[in-house]
């Protein structure tokens, strides 16, 4: 990080606005000292209270000026601090600062979200992710606000309302909450081919992720990278995250959502105050200008991506999160992101929702936050000093001298423009040759093609969570009409698909049934353009969009469940537990109740959780030490055979020594056999007639870093 920009970063985090009361005299907002905050002024002790009572007004009043409107979309968030810092020099590609420095390390806020939902709604929700980067640089603030999709339900901005509206509650009387399984967004759906390919990934695990840390993230649309010489590449954003790509069970976030409803957003800031940063790296796929039209897609509609097969992602640079906001509010609630943040060095493409983005999130901030001094707010404000003629509005916090408009002679000219040769934004000189209209190129209308790639890219048991997905969904939708439209547009991704969804549903796959007011295609073609076979892709199956093949190495920050009571294999305990940790996986002991535990070498051990205060679902692997008195006990506990049985149909690594072995195969249906007995990597299940060795922890934790055994969940 270069001097100005560390000193910069450093007074942005430490500046006046960051407040600790420690040791501070209480006053009001201008500054009086406050003597009694728990009383009003009265006349007597009985009497009512008096009207001069500013200390009270202001107190009361501000409290009740607290909320502001939240967003539309993406209102629950949870986020943290952190820098970027790039592999290499890309001044080849780009005179962006922050991508040419590799010794500089670029502050950055990065914000994650649901979509549907309220901010007190669930974090489980079957939903986009928002993966919304805010970067400090030294050239301005640059804003990737993108999701944790590469892809999106539509193609034109216009279309955004409805879509909101389609998936918001019903409107007559708001259920359900944060959930997509309801008649009018299937309605939309259902006559909005368009929105087919998102629908794949919506219905997949993307949806549920296990961690915030452990999902992708994605620019979605199409961008520009720019040079010093003015050459420009097309590109698109990917964020890899370290720790891999995993997800959850749709029964099991629907258990967690009952136990901890904010299971992402304490993961996440647990992990980081735990020193767990979450880790991902910056990938382009950077396409010469030359090459636009050379893929049978178009790179301007949002709802394709550009397969890696095609396009090689290079990972150019790590993002690390390393701090957690002091105050959720006033950074997490405040932050404004808007696409139309950039810098010298990156620009924008044509694609129609881009474009509509552009003027929809700065329309939203002068809402939310109250006017157009937003930016002033400490959690948006540059790195740089701001200097312009703007001025005035609602809660102005600068103080402006002299004048405040161009060109001036009383104050020297200034400020002066920054011109190109002084890193002032210079928009990529594109040749625009076109008459206006409504409408989209032919190249926008193959609706299929890559939904199709998306679901044969799949492993078995991810085109499962799929079909289970849809049923799901579509079961909650009660008109006959709405749930044959669906199935005929999921015969034309793929045909043993709709029969399988329709199997759940009870109905029959009509596929020559016709769409209703179809706006996805010209308004003069043929009606049978809805159920026309797409074109053939070069790409039919690509690895990169499958779970499967993600990173599995690694336990860091994973969350194991011991499950003990009083008599437990205290040696045992004391090696698996320390031996994880070394690992980076944290170890919680869950007992029958809270407090100490003491084990059969006399140690003495405190519960993290009771089982009736957690869940298996909770967790991301479990243990039970030997020990006959504790697992006796156990054994008396109904919520231990939950609490494995959940761990069982979900997939976890459940492993076992000595006594432990007998809840594990009442608890699971899973016979302990010599064939168990050893290690076996498909199904999961650790076992031990002996205490734990070293060699046990191996398996164990081997198993750990495979996330999960899909082959168990139900």
């Amino acid at each position: 990080m270069s001097k100005k920009v560390e000193k910069l970063a450093k007074q942005k985090q430490l500046d006046h606005f960051t407040q600790d009361a420690q040791g501070a005299l209480m006053n009001t907002n201008t500054g009086t000292g406050i003597n009694d905050d728990q009383n009003s002024l009265k006349a007597g002790e009985r009497g009512p209270s008096l009207l001069e009572d500013f200390i009270l007004r202001e107190k009361i009043t501000h409290f009740d000026h607290e909320r502001i409107p939240e967003r539309v979309v993406h209102a629950r968030g949870s986020a943290a601090h952190g820098y970027f810092q790039v592999y290499k020099d890309l001044s080849k590609y780009t005179s962006a600062q922050f991508l040419k420095d590799p010794q500089l390390k670029t502050p950055v806020f990065v914000r994650f979200s649901t979509v549907a939902g309220s901010r007190g709604s669930t974090d489980m929700a079957r939903d986009v992710r928002g993966f919304a980067v805010k970067f400090y640089t030294e050239q301005g603030n640059f804003d990737l606000v993108g999701n944790n999709m590469p892809v999106f339900f539509i193609q034109d901005a216009m279309k955004f309302p409805d879509l909101i509206h389609a998936v918001k509650p019903e409107p007559k009387n708001e259920i359900p909450q944060a959930a997509s399984a309801h008649n009018t967004f299937w309605d939309f759906i259902s006559i909005m081919p368009e929105s087919m390919h998102m629908i794949m990934w919506v219905m997949s695990g993307r949806a549920l992720p296990r961690s915030l840390r452990m999902m992708e993230g994605f620019g979605v649309h199409t961008f520009r990278l720019v040079n010093d010489k003015g050459e420009s590449h097309f590109v698109k954003f990917h964020w890899k995250p370290l720790l891999g790509v995993h997800s959850l069970s749709w029964d099991e976030a629907q258990k967690i959502s009952g136990k901890d409803a904010d299971f992402h957003r304490r993961d996440l800031y647990d992990a980081i105050e735990a020193g767990a940063y979450p880790e991902w790296e910056l990938g382009l796929q950077i396409i010469p200008e030359k090459d636009e039209h050379k893929f049978e897609f178009d790179l301007l509609d949002p709802t394709k991506l550009v397969p890696e097969e095609l396009v090689p992602v290079e990972r150019v640079g790590k993002l690390v999160l390393n701090r957690n906001p002091d105050n959720f509010f006033a950074e997490t609630e405040q932050v404004a992101f808007h696409p139309a943040h950039i810098v010298p060095g990156i620009d924008f493409s044509n694609d129609p929702l881009l474009q509509g983005r552009l003027f929809s999130y700065l329309d939203t901030q002068l809402t939310r936050l109250g006017g157009p001094n937003f930016q002033e707010i400490p959690i948006n404000r540059p790195i740089v000093p701001v200097q312009n003629n703007q001025r005035d509005g609602h809660m102005r916090q600068t103080i402006n001298k002299g004048t405040s408009y161009s060109p001036n002679t009383i104050g020297g000219g200034c400020p002066f423009q920054a011109g190109q040769d002084m890193s002032g934004f210079v928009s990529y000189n594109e040749r625009i040759d076109a008459q206006k209209i409504r409408g989209r190129s032919e190249s926008f209308f193959d609706h299929f093609t890559q939904a199709r790639m998306f679901y044969n890219s799949q492993s078995q048991s991810e085109k499962l969570h799929i079909v289970k997905a849809l049923q799901f969904e579509l079961g909650k939708v009660n008109i006959p009409e709405i749930k044959e439209r669906m199935l005929t547009l999921l015969h034309q991704v793929d045909s043993d698909l709709a029969t399988q969804v329709s199997e759940g549903l009870g109905l029959k796959v009509v596929t020559e049934k016709k769409c209703p007011f179809n706006h996805s295609v010209p308004a003069d073609a043929d009606a049978k353009d809805y159920d026309s076979k797409p074109i053939k892709s070069k790409v039919l199956i690509s690895p990169a969009l499958s779970m499967t093949n993600t990173v599995f190495d690694t336990i860091k920050s994973r969350q194991v469940a011991v499950l003990i009571a009083d008599g437990f294999d205290g040696a045992s305990l004391k090696l698996v537990k320390s031996q994880l940790q070394k690992q980076g996986a944290q170890v919680k002991l869950v007992a029958p109740r809270l407090g100490q535990f003491k084990g059969d070498d006399k140690s003495t051990v405190e519960a993290d959780e009771s089982l009736f205060t957690t869940s298996s679902a909770l967790f991301d692997a479990l243990y039970v030490p030997g020990g006959k008195a504790s697992v006796e006990a156990l054994m008396q506990e109904h919520a231990t055979y939950e609490f494995l049985k959940d761990a069982f149909m979900h997939g976890k690594t459940i492993a076992a020594t000595e006594q432990g072995e007998q809840i594990v195969q009442a608890s699971c249906q899973c016979p302990v056999t010599k064939e168990n007995v050893e290690f076996k990597p498909d199904n999961g299940i650790i076992l031990n007639e002996q205490k734990a060795d070293d060699h046990f922890v191996e398996q164990f934790a081997t198993a750990i870093g495979k996330h999960r055994h899909w082959s168990r969940v139900k």
